[in-house]
């Protein structure tokens, strides 16, 4: 899949912590319905059987509303549910060898750093996830980029950027004029009671932010 830069608009990143009487399936469908432009699947805990799965039953869902579907971390999950592709932090392995084997699938690369971001582009990313922006309870040890460098990853790089971290209907639009494409958003969306709602509101925030 050729990656548009707008479907990296409102980047919706699962997570578990707020399913209640739902099934992810069922969340992830009513964000897509709510707008949300891009899905990544990010399971921590499951068994590699289970993650399959998981993940056959949610590209079902993209792949009926034509929108980017990219595993988290697990390439090999990826390629065995033919994923649009795969998206990894700096720990994870090594994007220029992830793009070997991923072919022209959707990589992603999470980055901190101008250098990282730069490194990312030359190995094959198509998009790089610069964060965190704000300080966030989904992902406690990570490090906050300030917006100089966020902007300044956006102004060195020719791929896309989606700003992670933190972000909710609250703050989207501080990031107005740093030059990134979208936003990734994990309990903005799902620990909301009304998922679809507030995926269509954080949507139309998004476009504000990225209009601008």
């Amino acid at each position: 899949m050729k990656l548009d830069k707008s479907a990296l608009l409102l980047y919706a990143v699962t997570d578990r912590t707020w399913l209640g009487n739902r099934t992810l399936v069922q969340q992830v469908k009513e964000t897509i319905i709510g707008g949300a432009t891009f899905i990544q699947l990010r399971e921590k805990a499951l068994s590699f059987e289970g993650f399959v799965e998981e993940a056959r039953e949610i590209k079902k869902l993209t792949d009926q509303y034509q929108i980017p579907f990219v595993i988290n971390d697990d390439h090999q999950v990826a390629l065995a549910v033919d994923a649009d592709g795969v998206h990894v932090g700096q720990g994870d392995m090594d994007a220029g060898e992830l793009r070997k084997r991923m072919g022209d699938k959707i990589l992603g690369v999470s980055a901190q750093t101008v250098e990282q971001a730069i490194k990312a582009e030359a190995d094959g990313a198509d998009y790089i996830g610069v964060g965190a922006v704000y300080s966030t309870a989904t992902k406690t040890d990570a490090n906050l980029v300030t917006f100089e460098t966020l902007q300044e990853i956006c102004s060195r790089v020719s791929i896309p950027v989606v700003a992670i971290g933190g972000l909710n209907e609250n703050n989207i639009l501080n990031l107005k004029g740093t030059g990134v494409d979208g936003v990734a958003l994990v309990s903005a969306i799902f620990s909301k009671p009304d998922i679809a709602g507030a995926t269509k509101e954080l949507h139309g925030l998004s476009r504000e932010m990225v209009k601008s």
